[in-house]
């Protein structure tokens, strides 16, 4: 290692290299080069030295603290903007993210099967004896409501769908009742050959259609499924099968 000779002197070959970062030094001739760099130095050491009446001004302890609050008071919008701006671009990235693709809901129309959780009401019908009979005598059942309907087939196949315990009840006006007397099953709720119960009712005035909502008769049957406590678990206002309604029987 390199060191210092004997009179405490470095020779010329062992002198240690100058930083890189220094780059390139020349050193002049004549040092009189060098006094531009030497009087701009002075200068700014008298500056350092002896600041200006204007910084002596802003350099007083109330002057800093003014600056201090004025420098927090810009940064306080500036932080608020950025942030607005943030919450504003992530909104739009969500709201131009393609989510999950929704299935269109299914459209219901007066003839569509919907299921309605509501009680059965309490309706006095005439049976064809001409006595009165309350429509939730009994239950479970299933209401075929046949005015102007030749619902002859979709009857004799919905005592044959039903289980024993599940009375079929049908319910027409007074002129569908007097025109398909030859052809309507046996009146009251005798049961029948297959062991089923049938209740012929009959509503004149349509008041089962009005508060039950299923529409005026059209040729066909409107069908109405209630079980043991009288709630309506499906209603179908336009039917000419018992196929449309035979896989909600067993909720019966």
């Amino acid at each position: 290692m390199a060191g210092p000779n004997e009179s405490g002197g470095w020779s010329p070959d062992d002198l240690p290299d100058l930083p890189e970062e220094w780059g390139v030094i020349v050193i002049p001739d004549d040092l009189s080069e060098l006094s531009d760099e030497v009087d701009a130095i002075r200068a700014e050491l008298r500056e350092i030295e002896h600041p200006s009446r204007w910084q002596q001004f802003l350099n007083r302890p109330g002057m800093r603290q003014i600056r201090k609050v004025a420098n927090g008071a810009v940064r306080a919008p500036v932080l608020i903007i950025t942030l607005a701006i943030l919450v504003t671009v992530a909104s739009l990235f969500a709201s131009a993210w393609p989510g999950p693709t929704r299935q269109p809901a299914a459209q219901r129309t007066a003839s569509t099967t919907a299921t309605r959780a509501a009680a059965l009401p309490a309706l006095e019908l005439v049976n064809a004896d001409g006595q009165a009979v309350s429509l939730r005598h009994d239950l479970p059942a299933v209401i075929l409501l046949i005015d102007g309907c030749e619902c002859d087939t979709l009857i004799a196949d919905t005592i044959a769908a039903v289980r024993p315990e599940i009375v079929v009840i049908t319910v027409a006006g007074a002129v569908t009742a007097a025109a398909s007397a030859g052809t309507a099953p046996p009146t009251g709720a005798a049961p029948q050959a297959q062991g089923k119960t049938v209740r012929v009712l009959h509503d004149p005035s349509g008041t089962v259609r009005t508060q039950l909502k299923v529409g005026a008769p059209d040729g066909t049957a409107a069908a109405l499924l209630v079980d043991k406590a009288g709630v309506i678990i499906r209603t179908d206002a336009r039917t000419a099968s018992v196929d449309t309604f035979r896989p909600d029987l067993a909720r019966l």
